[in-house]
């Protein structure tokens, strides 16, 4: 049995002086006269001195810009930090630069469900992007207008994105599983000029149309003036008459190639958008965060070089889908001239350890996996180290819930002994991670390795204390670049505002617990705030309760999500219903296929439950947070003040629930609900 803390691999020699960080570190001596005898002395000069420690990043990487920067960064203020003025610069531009490099070597790696694996070279992706960038420029997109996809992960929709910031337009995902509600609260807010959009997907097996969903979506998004179609699951497809304004893909990208010295990339300002990601809305519609060319590229130049090590002879896999900010980092792999797997299907079809079979078939260095998917493979007894050639695997990234000790274990009793396994944690307001991996570090059991470079991460009490040894606040107490700009259609900035720095002005308060024990290693503890944090990805509960709430028979409702040991989660939804309304398996059956409808698979709770009141504040906000803690052990007295409450006798229910049930120790049955699509 293997105890939280136990030391369980420490980098071989060679490895570690192999890596992309050590010789960061020597050209940090070699130039800049700084000697770093460890990981943790140069951490605190990155967070001390962080203007010098992003300028190095700058140099290092020999960003390319139409003209100098003015200066790293004008205030060290949260938020309204300007970062690199005056620098013009292109996101995409870097992405590619590989290419002239070894127009031969393989940049993705890609498989379906109705695709047989391929590969493409960096020559052909290039060739592509330029092709699809220029056709866009011919329909009249112009930096700054919105371009949106709804296609699954395949390359098709990463040369969109990459043609799309080519240009300077901002792009914007969301996965083809999304119901159309979910799709058009987010892209509505935007506006957007141009739709991408697949005529379906297939998982599991099953082929899911999207003809009608699309049509449905159109007919939402006003400033849609061309839609381009990619027949996917019947490639032989032509463009739907019902579909306006609608071209083929296959047809817009049948023109004769663009060379890259007659390319011209958009390079764009500082602040100027680089795409919308959307994360949760508690309180109304899903946050709209706008990221910038220069601070993600900056971001992703030393997440992927430093704290995954990746390199030109490198393939990263992670199964994501096109929703999620996971896709993002994964074609970010191609900063470092690493190859990309890209997998769209069900990841345990057709068997549990199909994954690790194409980790296998590509070469994978690094591969991503979720605890989840660690307990399904340990309780069937798969140990892929003994079933595939895993020879060239260096790493793996652990994502989407807290890891446990065992979980660690596994993969070195079960995958390989040399191995460097990682957990991370961050999220899509920054598109990378907070807290993460270190090539020169060992590795303990259940533990985060260390905090990430410029990331001035610490644990705080609720009166704003730092903590060590003991769960706080996971606060960033100094500006980092890839922070949001701001929100789309945020005036005078309010939402962003309220979202992370209203508990502690001027510091970022992320909204997870975190615990720093005195070497450095953290730990992940959930969610403190009422965001839904499901296998990783985010939830806004307003998203249910627009759904739920429009059901004839629902009064009223209230959704948590408790994480659970093993990477396990458990959702439910509490109803409280209509006079002479009848709890059955019908009215069930309604809540689930509307969630799914109107939003996606994972909106949907794992039980529901009717009660007789849902718990409010004196403010009329109902009680989430209280409810999640008390559902997850703590005490009343320390959940809930019963003073600060509007109906105090409804929080009785909640102790009852969880001195009572055992459907809080829930574990899921169904393999494939970590990542369902269906």
């Amino acid at each position: 049995m293997v105890n939280e803390g136990q030391l369980l691999w420490t980098p071989r020699p060679e490895f570690a002086e192999n890596s992309n960080l050590t010789r960061y570190m020597r050209w940090l001596k070699q130039t800049r006269d700084r000697d770093f005898k460890d990981y943790e002395s140069l951490r605190q000069w990155s967070v001390t001195d962080i203007e010098d420690f992003w300028a190095s990043i700058w140099d290092y990487f020999q960003v390319q810009s139409d003209q100098p920067y003015l200066r790293v960064l004008d205030q060290r203020i949260m938020p309204g930090a300007r970062w690199f003025e005056g620098s013009r610069l292109n996101y995409a531009e870097h992405l590619l630069r590989a290419e002239a490099e070894g127009e031969g070597r393989t940049v993705f790696h890609h498989l379906t469900e109705n695709r047989p694996l391929q590969t493409m070279s960096w020559g052909e992706l290039g060739k592509q992007v330029r092709i699809l960038a220029t056709q866009l420029r011919s329909l009249g997109v112009v930096p700054g207008d919105r371009v949106v996809s709804y296609m699954p992960n395949v390359p098709e929709t990463a040369i969109a994105m990459m043609a799309t910031i080519a240009i300077g337009a901002v792009w914007s995902s969301a996965a083809p599983e999304f119901g159309v509600k979910t799709v058009t609260e987010r892209f509505s807010q935007i506006q957007p000029k141009i739709l991408f959009a697949a005529d379906g997907y297939r998982f599991g097996g099953k082929d899911f149309k999207r003809e009608s969903e699309v049509r449905s979506i159109i007919a939402d998004l006003p400033t849609l003036e061309r839609v381009i179609w990619l027949p996917y699951l019947n490639p032989k497809g032509e463009v739907p008459q019902a579909l306006p304004k609608a071209m083929s893909w296959n047809r817009l990208m049948d023109r004769e190639p663009v060379s890259r010295d007659k390319f011209r990339f958009e390079r764009v300002d500082y602040d100027h958008p680089l795409w919308i990601v959307f994360s949760s809305g508690t309180t109304g519609l899903p946050k709209a965060i706008v990221h910038s060319h220069v601070g993600v590229l900056l971001e992703h130049l030393k997440l992927m070089h430093f704290h995954l090590n990746l390199g030109p002879e490198s393939v990263m896999f992670f199964y994501s889908t096109t929703g999620w900010m996971m896709w993002n980092l994964l074609l970010a792999a191609l900063v470092t001239g690493s190859a990309a797997v890209l997998y769209d299907g069900n990841p345990a079809y057709p068997s549990l350890d199909f994954l690790w079979k194409l980790a296998a078939d590509t070469g994978a260095t690094s591969f991503g996996a979720s605890p989840t998917y660690v307990q399904m493979m340990e309780k069937a007894g798969l140990r892929p180290g003994e079933l595939y050639d895993l020879s060239r695997l260096e790493g793996v990234l652990v994502a989407g819930a807290p890891s446990t000790p065992e979980t660690f274990d596994w993969f070195y009793r079960c995958v390989k002994k040399d191995l460097w396994v990682t957990s991370q944690s961050g999220g899509t307001e920054l598109c990378s991670g907070f807290v993460g991996a270190s090539p020169l570090l060992p590795v303990h059991a259940g533990e985060i390795q260390t905090r990430m470079l410029g990331m001035d991460v610490h644990a705080w009490s609720d009166d704003g204390k730092e903590l060590f040894d003991e769960v706080g606040e996971l606060v960033a107490t100094s500006p980092f670049p890839s922070m949001p700009i701001r929100f789309w259609n945020d005036a005078g900035g309010k939402r962003y505002r309220e979202s992370y720095f209203e508990v502690y002005p001027g510091v970022w308060r992320h909204g997870d617990f975190i615990k720093i024990n005195q070497r450095g290693g953290c730990y992940i503890y959930g969610r403190s705030d009422s965001t839904l944090n499901r296998y990783g990805v985010r939830i806004g509960t307003a998203e249910i309760y627009r759904a739920v709430e429009q059901i004839e028979e629902v009064a009223d409702s209230l959704i948590v999500c408790c994480e659970l040991p093993g990477g396990h989660f458990f959702m439910p939804l509490f109803l409280r219903l209509k006079p002479g309304v009848q709890f059955d398996d019908a009215l069930r059956d309604r809540v689930a296929a509307r969630l799914r409808d109107d939003c996606s698979p994972r909106h949907v709770p794992d039980r529901m439950y009717q009660v007789e009141a849902v718990p409010y504040t004196l403010t009329g906000k109902k009680m989430e947070v209280p409810v999640r803690k008390i559902l997850m052990g703590w005490p009343l007295e320390k959940a809930a003040s019963r003073d600060a409450m509007m109906n105090p006798e409804a929080i009785d229910y909640f102790v009852r629930f969880a001195q009572e049930s055992i459907d809080y120790r829930w574990r899921p049955a169904d393999p494939q609900l970590a990542s369902a699509r269906g």
